[in-house]
């Protein structure tokens, strides 16, 4: 790397220490808008652009973005994925330039994933994970944003498929690198180890509980005991029979009060994801959530006003409120999806469905469209001879048709009305169905072919989700019912410390048993520190590639004595022998044709000296 392209530790510093301007991170944003359109004034497949030996995205090149930044080389990432946003934006809006500008957003995310993998190791964290804002179109301020986030809402799996971004991604997931909160709902990353904590009893911290690790088999570990709950509780009017049981048994106002903390987590996290972070990183689930809550709540409500109520109202309502609870069902464990989806294949599956849901947009918008024109047709046509059905009619027979199951007798009376209903037998069954599969196809071979990269990008929204809201103090569901109605009111009471002494009093007590959990894993069999386990979990060639004794081995026993030997030619001769695979062959090929140029000209130099004499 050239001098004037090299990162210094000494200028990431410089910004973390001092965070520039929105002004100042829109005028860099601008300058690499400026440079990758000098870049790519043409087409350029994408492919072609993302190669590792690209011959567009050259040494080079990263030099020249790295020496564009200036002293703001720690934004770098974030101005270049925020200037693939701006490119995609024009891309979608000019159609005409859709390919180039794809081909410069790809070359933005490319560079991006270049520059963080040629940085100074104590320089990634502070590039990948530091907040910045910038100004927007609109003139106003932006969300502070780091560059993994960015990623994570624009979806750039290039960017975070590389093994530094998965690196901090780990660390973050472990607890190796742990959030500090600063004034203003700042926040900010240390190395774990780095504070201090390496005892048993420092290990034993609440703070502990916000690791996104943790924070996942504590929610499994609740989740499934609400499954129990919630079986347990829809059994009941099976189980007794007795009119006189009319109030909440014990397995109802355990599923009551868990359905509750989920609300309040589900409301708590909706609203800081709103104010601190944004709309975008609202997800599928989070609708889902909603809706479970929501029946949940009504079930309840409804509940409670039964048992409040005189025969025969109370039996209605009480039978309304289960009919809620018959629904939440599929919901509840569907939502077992999302909270095992660390494991590979269920986060695999869980993104196809996601992109076949999102596929199916199209086939929605058409299918209602059609949907209203034949169910007006159909009513018209009924409403001919003076007597009408009920709509509802109409539409369960339109509804029975797309799903494979017509009534052809309904409109037996009328010929005009047998064939409309053909023709949306017809509209469904043949082409709009064909074109959903089409969809779902099209859908699942775009994620299979990118798997990897994808389940990555989808890890990382995962564990950054967890910890986005801001939040200092942790209390999983149920537990924080107790925070909303005891401890949280405190803080508009006592002093900053004092509620935070408060809290981790509490949280100690609260969590003693999981803590000591943590603690013990921690200290005594975490891979990282017990060598034992680690042995005992990696594979027996686990980084020993590279080591010299297995570069120029030497034949042992019977083999070395009769004289043999395996290295006759040394590691470092054959490697000469390799292809250079870093560059691309254009790349090669243009310097061998400089080298020979350099030649020509140093052998023209002699000759010409030799005529001068």
């Amino acid at each position: 790397m050239s001098n004037n392209g090299a990162i210094t530790e000494e200028q990431v510093a410089l910004v973390h220490n001092y965070r520039p301007s929105p002004d100042t991170v829109t005028s860099l944003v601008r300058r690499i808008r400026t440079l990758t359109l000098r870049l790519l004034p043409v087409e350029v497949p994408r492919d072609t652009i993302a190669e590792p030996t690209s011959r567009v995205i050259t040494p080079q090149v990263i030099d020249a973005y790295i020496a564009a930044a200036g002293d703001f080389v720690e934004v770098l990432p974030y101005c270049l994925l925020r200037a693939r946003k701006e490119f995609l934006w024009d891309a979608n809006h000019n159609p005409a330039d859709f390919e180039e500008n794809s081909g410069r957003a790809t070359a933005c995310e490319v560079l991006a994933r270049r520059i963080v993998h040629q940085s100074p190791p104590d320089c990634v964290t502070p590039m990948m994970c530091t907040r910045f804002m910038h100004r927007e179109v609109n003139g106003e301020i932006s969300e502070k944003a780091s560059a993994l986030e960015m990623a994570i809402d624009s979806h750039c799996t290039i960017f975070l498929s590389s093994s530094e971004a998965q690196a901090v991604v780990d660390n973050l997931w472990r607890g190796q690198l742990i959030q500090k909160h600063v004034s203003d709902n700042e926040v900010d990353f240390a190395i774990y180890n780095e504070q201090g904590f390496n005892g048993i009893w420092s290990h034993l911290d609440p703070f502990r509980l916000s690791v996104p690790r943790y924070q996942n088999i504590f929610r499994i570990m609740v989740w499934l005991f609400f499954l129990v709950a919630y079986s347990q509780a829809v059994r009941e009017p099976l189980d007794r029979l007795d009119p006189d049981h009319s109030d909440l048994d014990f397995w109802e106002i355990i599923m009551y009060v868990l359905a509750l903390s989920f609300t309040f987590e589900d409301m708590n996290k909706f609203y800081k994801l709103l104010v601190y972070a944004s709309w975008r990183s609202l997800v599928f689930w989070n609708i889902i959530s909603i809706i479970v809550n929501t029946l949940l709540l009504a079930a309840f409500i409804l509940r409670v006003i039964g048992i409040a109520s005189a025969p025969p109202q109370d039996y209605t309502l009480r039978t309304r409120s289960f009919q809620c609870l018959s629904f939440v069902a599929p919901l509840i464990w569907l939502k077992l999806v999302p909270i095992f989806d660390s494991w590979k294949f269920v986060g695999v599956m869980q993104i196809c469905v996601a992109r076949m849901l999102q596929e199916s947009g199209i086939f929605f918008a058409l299918l209602a469209l059609l949907g209203i024109g034949f169910l007006q047709g159909l009513y018209a046509l009924d409403a001919a001879d003076g007597q009408t059905d009920h709509p509802t009619t109409v539409i369960h027979a339109l509804i029975q048709a797309l799903l494979q199951a017509p009534d052809y007798e309904m409109f037996a009376s009328s010929v005009a009305g047998q064939i409309l209903y053909y023709l949306w037998n017809v509209a469904t069954a043949i082409v709009l169905l064909n074109v959903l599969i089409s969809l779902f196809a099209s859908a699942y071979e775009d994620v299979v072919e990118d798997a990897p990269a994808e389940y990555l990008t989808f890890f990382a929204g995962k564990v950054i989700g967890m910890i986005r809201a801001p939040d200092e103090f942790t209390y999983p569901a149920p537990f924080n019912i107790i925070e909303s109605f005891f401890i949280a009111p405190l803080e508009y009471f006592v002093s900053s410390c004092t509620y935070t002494k408060i809290n981790r009093h509490v949280m100690f007590v609260l969590f003693f048993i999981p803590l000591s959990v943590i603690a013990l894993y921690e200290v005594e069999l975490d891979p990282s520190k017990n060598k034992w386990v680690k042995d005992w979990l990696a594979h027996p060639d686990e980084d020993v590639d590279d080591d010299v004794q297995f570069q120029n081995p030497e034949p042992v026993g019977e083999d070395a004595d009769r004289g043999l030997k395996i290295s006759k030619v040394p590691f470092d001769e054959l490697v000469k022998r390799f292809p250079d695979t870093t560059h691309s062959s254009e790349a090669v090929i243009l310097r061998e044709i400089a080298d020979l140029k350099a030649q020509i000209m140093e052998l023209k130099a002699l000759m010409a000296e030799k005529v001068d004499r």
